[in-house]
This record gives C-alpha cells, sequence and structure tokens, in this order.
C-alpha cells in the first residue's frame, strides 16, 4: 500500500477520532443558563450572601450568574433595572433575593412581574417573599404563590420535605438549621404546591409552616424558599443543593446536563 495514501489515512483516522470527542463533549456540555441575581435591602448580610449563592449555584450547575446589587440597606432598596419593561432581557432565570417591603410603584412592581407572567422563570429568597406589598393588592403573593407577612425568632427550624417524589427534593434529606427565622403563612394560592415543612419551638409555642415550595405564574415557574436569614444557612451546602435544584426545575433543567459545575467552576458533592 502506498506509503502516502496510509499516511493520510492515519490522519484522516485521528481527526475523526478527535472531532468525534469533541462533539461529544460539546454535547455533554449544554449553554449554560443565564441567571440573574438581585440582592439588596433590609436586614441581611447580601454583601457576603450574593458571593455565596454565586459561588455555590456555580459549583453545582452549568449557570452562570450574574449579580446586581444595591448597597442600600434599608426597606427602600430600588434597582433601576425594573424601570424598563425588558428589564429580564437575555436571562433564562432571575433569582429574588431582596428585602424592599416599602417599595410600593405600581408601573415598578408590574414591570417585574410582567416579566415572570410572560414566561421568566423565577427564584424567590427569603425576604422577597415580605417585598413589593402594595396597598390593597396581592399580585406580588400571587407571583410568590404564598402570602406571608411576619415571621417568628432566631431559634432552628426542622425542615421536612413533604413531597419526596418531586423532582426538586427527591435526592434531598431533612435537616435542621442554625437559628432562623421562620415566616407565617396567611394564605396558600391554589397555584402553589407545598415542598417542605418548617418547624420551630419559639419557647413558648410551635410554629409549623411551609418554607419551600413551587408555584406557577402565568407562563412562568417559580420556585420559592423563606429560608435563608443567615449567611451561615445560604452557605450551608443542603441549602444551596435545594435552591440549586429549584433554578433548574424553574427553567425545566433538571437534568444531568446541567447537573454539571459551569465551566472554571470548582466542583462540589451535590446532589444529583
Amino acid at each position: 500500500m502506498n506509503r502516502m495514501f496510509v499516511s493520510l489515512l492515519l490522519a484522516w483516522s485521528c481527526f475523526c477520532i478527535v472531532n468525534s470527542a469533541f462533539s461529544q463533549e460539546v454535547k455533554a456540555k449544554p449553554k449554560p443558563l443565564k441567571a440573574l441575581l438581585i440582592t439588596g435591602g433590609c436586614c441581611h448580610d447580601y454583601g457576603n450572601q450574593k458571593d455565596l449563592l454565586k459561588k455555590g449555584i456555580e459549583a453545582r450547575a452549568n449557570v452562570e450568574v450574574t449579580q446586581i446589587h444595591s448597597n442600600d440597606t434599608s426597606t427602600k432598596a430600588r434597582f433601576d433595572l425594573y424601570d424598563k419593561a425588558d428589564w429580564s432581557k437575555g436571562y433564562d432565570v432571575v433569582l429574588h433575593d431582596e428585602c424592599s417591603s416599602d417599595i410600593v410603584e405600581p408601573q415598578y412592581v408590574e414591570n417585574i412581574l410582567n416579566a415572570h407572567k410572560n414566561g421568566l422563570p423565577a427564584v424567590n429568597l427569603h425576604c422577597a417573599m415580605h417585598s413589593y406589598r402594595l396597598p390593597g393588592k396581592d399580585d406580588w403573593f400571587q407571583f410568590v404563590g404564598i402570602q406571608s407577612a411576619a415571621h417568628g425568632p432566631q431559634k432552628p427550624i426542622e425542615i421536612t420535605f413533604i413531597e419526596k417524589d418531586h423532582p426538586v427534593t427527591k435526592t434531598l434529606e431533612n435537616w435542621t438549621t442554625i437559628n432562623e427565622e421562620l415566616y407565617n403563612n396567611l394564605k396558600l394560592f391554589p397555584t402553589a404546591k407545598p415542598l417542605a415543612r418548617g418547624r420551630q419551638d419559639t419557647g413558648s409555642k410551635v410554629d409549623d409552616y411551609v418554607v419551600t415550595w413551587t408555584n406557577q405564574y402565568g407562563k412562568g415557574r417559580v420556585f420559592s424558599t423563606t429560608i435563608g436569614h443567615n449567611s451561615d444557612t445560604v452557605g450551608d451546602p443542603r441549602y444551596l443543593d435545594m435552591v440549586t435544584r429549584g433554578l433548574l426545575w424553574s427553567c425545566d433543567k433538571l437534568n444531568p446536563e446541567y447537573l454539571q459545575p459551569l465551566a472554571g467552576a470548582k466542583k462540589v458533592p451535590a446532589a444529583q
């Protein structure tokens, strides 16, 4: 056989093998989801928690987290991007981690809600449930899925997953937090599906409320948890596993292709 022909055949074989391996790698690692994390407002260490969330999510999922943070520590923390109707353009999911209970501008809140009503997935964390309380309206609570108006003392919360077959929770285990705030439930909307309850002994009584759930808001899938007041909780692997799985569920991407770290992020043991 002609040596040149053999050389060309070997070169072509090597090219095919490399190209096949590259194609498989590209197929196994889909394009990252674009997530927008919005933090700021009253009563929490958002400056630290925003980084714990970004690092924790990117280490667990093929998600690129972009941060928008306000240093305003009042209940009137405001985010200019919400003044625009297309504020969420370019993002696949938004994590609301604001504590802005006294922002009650109707158009501002409507801009936020319209994006999610039209199909933008959402993750709501802790004080987001107490934000944007328009007088006489429950628009924000319909989006969140549960209406809450108060919380208990800083004491441990026993978390029990009550829907073990749900995609978000089926790999998660019950756990007890450090000192945390247990939010009450005034109303559970029909579109909400409870996933976990929290039990807290306040010293004078025992409170028991839904703490994690999913919701359908128009075309948008929504995941929410009232857990996450303190930074030690936000940085807890069990919390980050739960939030990450909820985020992927909201995007309908809770699968092995996305349950892998963002390129360049350090992999950590996480629920698979």
